[in-house]
């Protein structure tokens, strides 16, 4: 799930790329072009391994790297027409806020450590009674200016709750509430192991080439497995607000 502490005017061209890190944690990459009118931040909601603590999560810079997704559509060649469519709290420690590139990020590991977030980049009382199955999940957190702009690729890595499943946080929440139906502009990208199944054919492209043919493995701070094939998926209108696995 993605959601903003604020209203925005809009967000489009969401990108979003997973991949297998190893010792049960993935790889996410994450950006879009945004319009708001104030400061506001960003979150997350990642399914993360039970009992992971507030360190659990790697914030991965790739501020030097802006144009990381252009690099992955490389491997596509040119895109078709028609593409697939409470209880007070005791005063405990503030959680850290570490820049990555042009961003201030936080990691929250649970909806109860909201309140030891940054007082900038915290959500309402209340937001989180909204949506059930999140108890579990942690978030990760980022400061975003106002303005429009196209936001460079955010990445970190964190323990998944589920080892066999790579997770594409799609579930947006723009206006203050999670709609059951909701405009989709997301093009998706992954990287499997070997032995993994690749997505249904009819829903993922797969790249012709591995991704040493067309992305550049020093620019991109070992996001990418140069060695293995990208498949990419794209996400088009008015589709079911879930977020989506493989």
């Amino acid at each position: 799930m993605c959601r903003f502490t604020r209203p925005v005017r809009s967000v489009s061209k969401t990108k979003i790329f997973a991949r297998d890190a190893g010792d049960e944690k993935q790889v996410l990459v994450y950006a879009m072009t945004l319009s708001t009118d104030e400061e506001l931040a960003m979150v997350l909601a990642l399914p993360v391994r039970p009992r992971s603590d507030e360190t659990a999560v790697r914030f991965i810079d790739l501020s030097h790297d802006p144009g990381f997704f252009v690099a992955l559509d490389q491997g596509f060649g040119p895109r078709t027409r028609g593409a697939a469519r409470g209880l007070a709290a005791k005063a405990r420690a503030p959680l850290a806020v570490v820049d990555v590139g042009s961003f201030e990020a936080s990691y929250v590991p649970t909806i109860a450590d909201f309140d030891r977030l940054d007082p900038r980049f915290r959500l309402p009382e209340g937001v989180w009674d909204q949506q059930a199955g999140q108890e579990d999940f942690g978030f990760a957190v980022f400061k975003l200016k106002p303005g429009k702009k196209t936001i460079h690729p955010m990445a970190f890595a964190f323990p998944r709750a589920d080892p066999a499943r790579l997770f594409f946080p799609t579930i947006h929440v723009h206006d203050g509430q999670a709609h059951p139906t909701a405009f989709f502009d997301h093009t998706l990208y992954y990287q499997r192991r070997e032995e993994e199944r690749p997505g249904v054919s009819s829903e993922w492209q797969a790249s012709a080439q591995p991704a040493r043919s067309f992305m550049n493995p020093s620019r991109c701070a070992g996001v990418v497995d140069p060695e293995r094939r990208v498949y990419r998926r794209v996400l088009r209108g008015v589709r079911k607000n879930q977020d989506i696995y493989v």
